[in-house]
């Protein structure tokens, strides 16, 4: 169903969104125009051997971590002189910029989210809510503290841990909830808090996504009794390999630095139950290495304006892409401000684009885009969690019916690369490429 140009002047996402390019299914490679007088030239999808939409190729859009002479030049000057100093000066600048009052780096992130487990000492047996769409770090070392998590279902928009979800898993036993701000986007801590407010649960963070974000101006990990950020290389504040723990209460505190680091309880008050441990600790040695400590004061001294401008870049692609059907990002409230971590995550509605994912993702890998599915191995289905040996108590594993939003989230979520630096004709030509695909997509692949 064509009409002549002198008759109808259509953008090609209103083409795309009310005609799926019809039977032909052909790409609009321009815009119409009333002063044109021949057609508007069509373009075939490069799986049936047309012309790739990306031909920008840029090897650097994706590099993380970055580090530049700052970094080296910090780095070569420790080797010179090797000593501890960074690992308190980059503390320092986190309790600053956080505005937290207790902070401790530790060797990595599991080792930081490990000790607030301790830190907490919560009765044996104590129920813990976790997003089962989450990773093991924090929650394998609850075995070490005999607590119990209990496996929660997502909501598939954000997939960030469902309050709904957690209050039909409530039991007399439950202590506390940990959210995990997934890809970068924050959880509604809002929501969250009040929660745990009414029904008396220690909220934890894990905060290894999300350096930087917010939810209503609070910056994330502010929100937790104790929150644990990993400062691994693919991270929004990358070390190369660390991780910190930040507190709200002294005892936390002291009782978390306690658990990993032997040389330092002679530094609390006099009156702290924990200085007589100095020389032993009460855990391991988990310390951050000195040269990941500058690395990472570095970095978040810079954290603000590559969020802002990761934000700006990724929101305007992504501004972009939702407007074809069938096609979201991660659901972020107004008063939410995410950050990017490692990956763009989208979302394919199969029924509203007209074409299952599968067959999208290989239309697109066709043109040149780095897309793929994205399917997450829920946690309640690792040996781990379920065998007896290792638990003292425990985990509460869900009947798999319960978890729609997961499943959800496992059956339409797809990635896109997050590019690092400006990349606006590579942003451009993304564009250009979901928007061929979708024009032709009567005919890439039925539901």
């Amino acid at each position: 169903m064509q009409k002549r140009n002198e008759e109808v002047q259509t953008t090609r996402r209103d083409f795309i969104r009310t005609t799926g390019a019809v039977g032909a299914g052909l790409y609009l490679g321009g815009v119409a125009n009333a002063a044109d007088s021949k057609p508007v030239k069509l373009e075939s999808l490069a799986l049936n051997g047309g012309p790739q939409a990306i031909t920008h190729k840029v090897e650097s859009a994706t590099k993380w971590p970055l580090y530049g002479e700052e970094e080296i030049e910090a780095v070569v000057e420790l080797l010179k002189a090797p000593n501890y100093e960074p690992v308190a000066e980059f503390e320092e600048a986190w309790k600053a910029y956080h505005g937290c009052p207790y902070a401790k780096a530790h060797c990595n992130g599991t080792s930081a989210l490990t000790s607030m487990w301790f830190a907490l000492n919560l009765p044996a047996g104590s129920e813990v809510l976790v997003a089962d769409y989450s990773t093991w770090f924090p929650v394998v070392p609850m075995r070490f503290f005999d607590l119990v998590p209990v496996f929660v279902d997502v909501d598939p928009r954000t997939m960030n841990i469902s309050v709904e979800d957690c209050k039909k898993r409530l039991s007399s036993k439950t202590r506390a909830i940990m959210p995990v701000h997934w890809w970068g986007l924050p959880c509604e801590m809002d929501e969250i808090e009040n929660f745990a407010k009414e029904h008396d649960l220690v909220v934890v963070e894990d905060a290894s996504h999300a350096h930087g974000a917010r939810v209503k101006d609070k910056l994330i990990g502010n929100w937790g009794r104790i929150a644990g950020f990993s400062l691994q290389g693919t991270k929004p504040l990358p070390a190369i390999e660390g991780g910190i723990g930040m507190y709200k209460r002294e005892d936390d505190f002291e009782r978390a630095t306690t658990y990993g680091n032997y040389d330092l309880p002679k530094t609390f008050p006099e009156g702290s139950p924990y200085r007589k441990y100095q020389g032993t600790a009460l855990g391991s040695k988990l310390r951050i290495h000195p040269a990941s400590a500058l690395l990472a004061k570095i970095q978040l001294s810079k954290l603000d304006d590559r969020n802002a401008a990761a934000r700006e870049q990724m929101g305007r692609l992504n501004e972009r892409l939702t407007q074809l059907p069938g096609l979201t990002c991660q659901y972020t409230r107004p008063d939410i401000e995410r950050v990017y971590y490692f990956s763009n995550m989208m979302f394919i509605d199969e029924t509203k684009a007209g074409m299952s994912r599968t067959a999208a993702v290989e239309a697109l890998q066709a043109e040149g885009a780095d897309v793929k599915e994205y399917t997450w191995t829920l946690l309640h289905t690792y040996p781990a969690f379920l065998e007896q040996e290792w638990w003292r108590h425990m985990p509460v594993l869900p009947d798999p019916e319960t978890l729609p939003g997961c499943h959800e989230a496992n059956r339409t979520a797809i990635t896109l690369p997050y590019f690092t630096s400006d990349q606006p004709e590579l942003v451009e030509q993304y564009v250009q490429a979901f928007e061929k695909v979708w024009a032709h997509r009567d005919m890439v692949g039925k539901v």
